[in-house]
């Protein structure tokens, strides 16, 4: 089978990653063998190519936003069956035994493991996974308008719930890419009037098509304060910034996995009983609960595709702010 290697983390270029004839992965009993029709390009991907998650496994296969069909089930799965469609996200295993797991945090499992980073994930033509951490696709979606509701989606869902969003409240978003994109169309479905910072004038446009009450600069002040706010721009500096505009009670919730360093600031940014929280990772829950909800909507995916063998032109696109919503592989 063909997949995407990366061997040796660094600069991104477009050599980055290797395409090569690999081995099919062995099945265990409740595992599932996917076959891979289509696989969301993330920043975290950008991150595990160019080291700044440090590597879990080289040679690795990045991607976790991946859209697949069963085509051989393992002797003990029973959620699935040959020919269903589904989905694998980001979070692929956790222990479920430890405090987090059974708190229900087992996106805080010190033990967990995740696609693309610590196995082998869906740049490729087929993969391997749980049947436990696989999730169902509504029918209502094709292979490449899912796939970016896999990451972007469920954790611009998690993200919105850890900024404690009421359905009325004024959102702030910073950032307009693959996740905002999504967010924006939950939070106009709880009614929500959205204001969007971003410094390119095509993620403004798209912001404006998706209902957007306000678009702006990172330097520029919407019409009011902000109830809530979420930072999805892997950016410290934007922080104070955010905090210049949340009203006192509100909360700012941080989705990045990796985040430049945050300047020093004034402490009256926060006073007022502000919170700042990160958003770490998603839960199954997360996934059941947000693509039900997406099709119910429904989510509009803005996507831009490349053949698998472009990943590199693709990450290079993403690193650049130059896609307009979601980067798509098709296999």
């Amino acid at each position: 089978m063909r997949a995407l290697r990366l061997s040796t983390p660094g600069p991104l270029t477009e050599a980055s990653l290797r395409l090569v004839e690999a081995p099919r992965p062995e099945l265990d009993p409740t595992s599932l063998r996917l076959r891979v029709h289509a696989c969301g390009v993330c920043h975290t991907d950008l991150h595990i190519v160019e080291g700044e998650l440090p590597p879990k496994k080289l040679p690795i296969t990045p991607g976790h936003q991946v859209v697949a069909s069963v085509i051989e089930t393992g002797m003990a799965a029973t959620r699935f069956q040959v020919g269903d469609q589904v989905g694998v996200p980001w979070l692929n295993w956790t222990c479920g035994v430890c405090a987090f797991c059974l708190r229900g945090e087992e996106n805080l499992c010190d033990r967990a493991r995740f696609t693309g980073w610590d196995v082998d994930g869906g740049y490729a033509d087929e993969m391997i996974v749980d049947e436990r951490f696989a999730v169902a696709i509504p029918p209502a979606f094709t292979d490449t308008q899912a796939a970016p509701l896999l990451c972007a989606g469920i954790i611009g869902y998690r993200s919105l719930r850890k900024a404690d969003l009421q359905p009325g409240e004024h959102l702030g978003l910073f950032g307009f890419g693959a996740s905002a994109h999504l967010a924006i169309q939950i939070a106009r479905h709880w009614n929500c009037p959205v204001s969007v910072f971003t410094r390119r004038a095509e993620h403004r446009a798209l912001a404006d098509s998706l209902g957007a009450a306000w678009t702006g600069a990172l330097d520029q002040s919407p019409p009011r304060p902000l109830d809530r706010a979420i930072i999805f721009a892997p950016a410290g500096e934007i922080v104070p910034l955010a905090l210049g505009h949340l009203r006192k009670g509100g909360t700012l919730a941080i989705n990045a996995i990796h985040l430049s360093q945050i300047p020093a600031m004034d402490y009256n940014l926060i006073y007022g009983e502000r919170t700042v929280r990160s958003v770490a990772n998603a839960t199954r829950r997360d996934a059941d609960e947000f693509l039900p909800l997406a099709a119910q909507i429904p989510i509009r995916t803005e996507v831009q595709t490349f053949p698998l063998a472009e990943a590199s032109r693709a990450l290079l696109a993403l690193q650049r702010s130059e896609i307009k919503g979601a980067a798509v592989l098709m296999m």
